[in-house]
């Protein structure tokens, strides 16, 4: 990653920068162009502390990326695990190592918080993610099936 990033937790002197990024993700998975949700629930999620949004961005503040964990346990671990839900690098920000980065972060906090583990799911055309994932030890789960219903 270029020295010139670092990794923090966000806060809400982030909310319009992260907001924006957020919806160019939910563009990115067909969503419309809706800054107002986008902003509305990172709102939501900061104020309410019930996700861990870590973001990466450079000396002047700018944000060039961000993954959102969500705690939940796991009843076969018996144990806490966390759902890596969003992981999002600015176009004009691709690589650099940002993902990367963002990912070796959210696995030490999932350590440091005493998780078992993090678990994703992603595109099936989203070449790119799951080369990044599997170069980093993440493994694919054929053995399961996932499920959605809309309420």
């Amino acid at each position: 990653m270029n020295s010139n990033f670092v990794i923090a937790n966000a806060d809400q002197a982030d909310l319009h920068q992260l907001a924006v990024l957020f919806n160019q993700y939910r563009m990115f998975y067909g969503q419309d162009d809706d800054l107002v949700t986008a902003t509305q629930f990172i709102r939501q999620r900061l104020a309410k502390q019930d996700s861990v949004i870590l973001i990466c961005q450079n000396n002047a503040r700018d944000i060039g990326g961000f993954c959102q964990l969500y705690p939940t346990v796991s009843s076969l671990a018996a144990a806490s695990s966390f759902v890596l839900n969003d992981l999002f690098v600015s176009t004009t920000m691709r690589r650099m190592g940002l993902g990367k980065a963002l990912l070796l972060a959210a696995h030490e906090y999932t350590k440091r918080a005493g998780a078992s583990r993090m678990v994703l799911t992603t595109a099936r055309t989203n070449i790119a993610a799951q080369a990044l994932y599997e170069s980093l030890g993440w493994v694919r789960d054929d053995d399961f099936h996932v499920y959605g219903l809309t309420v």
